[in-house]
């Protein structure tokens, strides 16, 4: 049976998952395409219709994450392929990664790395340093991710509140509307999909709503900020900084905002850390591997004739 990588997903890894019946092929020809009962799909890997038709034996795609938006799910299933998803393979370098914007902005990084470097440390006095412990975090998305940044910034001393429509939120950080977290944060950090009604969730209007020199941080999705209101933000003093590891599209187009002192970007790598990303690669060929030997994957992202569900 004949596997392939889509992207950049490690043999040495992956291999001894799948086991001595798997030809594996990271760098797959046309012939391999015709052969292949699997595909590992990592990154920015397009799996559209035109893809999914040139392998007629497929039967499972695993894609390394949890995003599909780069997998035509409809395709897939109308042949009756799951798509294998791997959620919380990456949850804890995610949450990690957005603490360590938040400290970066909050503790004056950037700026004060900058004096340091062009000799002017007369000035350090310019970029005040502020504090975690007594301020208050809003974490909008409280699934695997943002419980794990709550878990850390309440270990640091830090207020938190939650808004998640969807989740079970304890008493303690629930909020009744996304408006309310809004208002009362000190720091304010993203962790939901995008949808019609998360496009843009920060806005002019919002912004204008929030504490005077707000945190914000986005490791969700690039498109839940308008950066040209982010922007305006950041001018008058509204935002008094931006940490973003997500952009829309990805790679980004040059933006103004992206010269800004206030502003750490990082490109879409919070959650490919050295042990997250060996977990996604193995959990993406566990999945591969469930559905060849005909048992059920853990996680599918579209129902199929064979699964019958949404996973």
């Amino acid at each position: 049976m004949t596997v392939l990588a889509l992207g950049a997903v490690d043999a040495a890894i992956v291999s001894p998952i799948l086991g001595p019946d798997v030809r594996y092929v990271e760098n797959p020809t046309a012939d391999d395409y015709k052969k292949a009962v699997g595909v590992i799909a990592r990154a920015a890997a397009v799996v559209d219709r035109s893809l999914i038709d040139s392998m007629p034996n497929l039967k499972v795609i695993a894609r390394t994450g949890v995003g599909t938006e780069l997998v035509d799910l409809v395709a897939a299933s109308e042949r009756g392929i799951p798509v294998v998803v791997t959620p919380g393979a990456n949850s804890r370098a995610v949450a990690e990664g957005t603490l360590a914007h938040i400290l970066h902005l909050v503790k004056r990084l950037g700026p004060l790395t900058s004096l340091v470097q062009s000799e002017r440390w007369n000035e350090r006095t310019k970029y005040p340093v502020g504090d975690l412990f007594g301020q208050t975090v809003g974490i909008v998305g409280l699934g695997r991710i943002g419980t794990l940044l709550a878990d850390y910034c309440s270990a640091l001393g830090m207020q938190v509140l939650a808004f998640d429509p969807y989740a079970q939120v304890p008493p303690a950080m629930k909020v009744q509307d996304v408006n309310e977290l809004f208002k009362n944060s000190d720091v304010i950090s993203l962790h939901l999909p995008l949808t019609p009604q998360t496009e843009h969730l920060i806005n002019h209007s919002a912004i204008n709503s929030m504490r005077d020199g707000v945190i914000i941080v986005n490791c969700g999705r690039g498109a839940l900020i308008d950066l040209d209101a982010a922007l305006v933000g950041l001018q008058s003093g509204k935002i008094g900084g931006l940490g973003l590891d997500v952009f829309d599209p990805e790679p980004p187009q040059r933006h103004e905002i992206f010269l800004h002192e206030n502003v750490v970007l990082t490109p879409h790598v919070m959650g490919l850390s050295i042990q997250s990303t060996q977990t996604t690669f193995i959990d993406a060929a566990q999945g591969v591997a469930d559905v060849l030997q005909g048992r059920t994957p853990k996680a599918i992202a579209n129902p199929t004739q064979e699964t019958g569900r949404n996973t």
